[in-house]
């Protein structure tokens, strides 16, 4: 009898510590500064959660700011594929259960009105619609290109969206080109795809539109599998490549003078759940590495990156606030909702 209650005991406090370790770590992840240089964060994983039985998520794909200061969160929960939040994390709506395959998520501007881009992945489609979900333009498959002869080869991930209307679409999870249509939703041109070349891609998996030199727009693409960027001119001409060692970035989010990605995971720690965030200024260098190794560049190129912190397991997408805060929305991380980062001043 002693015997047992001593077992008895003994489990429970060994479960005591198992618990109590696990909140400690918890509460380190919190606690710890992450980043370096002028771009240093205090973490906060309770930011978005919300309760789960009436609001899951599945992968949280994208986040994206609207001028309410509203953030919309993309994910391919069919229960709730839009679920719109206030800044300090709490609950306004959700919307949308059309699209199993919800992955890119822009928005733009239209004369006014604020509209999204979604491209879903199991649809093979883009879909541009309201902020409130009602549709006003889907676009199929690009036949017009000469390059796919059925909508399955055609699995787009992002979107990007000129000052004149222009919807660039980039095919990263198919054949690694970029789409080029007018506002209309007309085929102008295509580039890119698969090849040795530097104008080739492999995994377009995000667009961006640099306007930091406000004379001369360009086009940012990921190239993630070549842990890169590779910049374009808009109407698709190879400019050059910004390397990225170890870095599986997503897609290019700028802010102000700054370019920020959500880096999948590291290269030294495939499928690991490696991921962090980093930051480049506005001469396309990193300065800081959010869960990750000091950037190091020795003769003018850049060391290796790759995970240090494990607060982070898949990151796919970052939004950044007017006061300078990062959201992190993450695939296949366990249905865990938008982290959010406040920077140290």
């Amino acid at each position: 009898m002693e015997r047992r209650n001593f077992i008895k005991q003994t489990a429970m406090a060994a479960t005591g510590i198992a618990i109590f370790s696990s909140f400690q770590s918890l509460m380190k992840k919190e606690d710890i500064i992450l980043g370096h240089n002028n771009k240093k964060y205090k973490l906060d994983t309770n930011w978005g959660k919300l309760d789960f039985n009436r609001y899951p998520v599945k992968d949280c794909h994208e986040m994206v700011q609207d001028s309410k200061g509203r953030i919309l969160l993309l994910t391919n929960e069919t229960k709730n594929n839009v679920i719109i939040y206030d800044q300090q994390g709490k609950l306004i709506t959700t919307w949308g259960s059309e699209y199993p395959g919800a992955h890119g998520f822009t928005l733009f501007n239209e004369n006014g009105q604020e509209v999204l881009f979604i491209c879903d992945n199991t649809r093979h489609q883009v879909i541009k619609t309201t902020l409130d979900g009602r549709v006003l333009l889907t676009l199929d498959y690009p036949k017009e290109t000469g390059e796919y002869t059925k909508p399955e080869e055609y699995v787009p991930t992002e979107t990007a969206i000129a000052a004149n209307g222009d919807i660039y679409v980039a095919d990263g999870y198919g054949k690694d080109f970029i789409i080029q249509y007018n506002y209309k939703g007309e085929y102008i041109r295509h580039w890119g795809g698969k090849g040795p070349e530097n104008k080739h891609l492999k995994n377009a998996h995000g667009i961006c539109i640099d306007h930091r030199n406000k004379k001369h727009p360009l086009l940012i693409i990921t190239s993630r599998e070549q842990n890169a960027f590779k910049r374009f001119t808009l109407d698709g001409n190879y400019i050059d490549t910004i390397d990225l060692p170890g870095a599986w970035v997503c897609r290019p989010v700028i802010k102000g003078d700054y370019l920020y990605a959500a880096v999948l995971q590291s290269q030294n720690k495939l499928w690991k759940q490696s991921g962090f965030v980093t930051v480049l200024d506005k001469h396309n260098r990193v300065v800081s590495n959010i869960g990750g190794n000091a950037p190091i560049y020795e003769n003018n190129k850049l060391n290796e990156l790759f995970q240090t912190e494990n607060v982070f397991q898949y990151p796919h997408d970052v939004l950044i606030d007017n006061d300078q805060n990062i959201y992190v929305a993450q695939w296949n991380s366990g249905h865990v909702y938008p982290y959010k980062l406040t920077p140290i001043a």
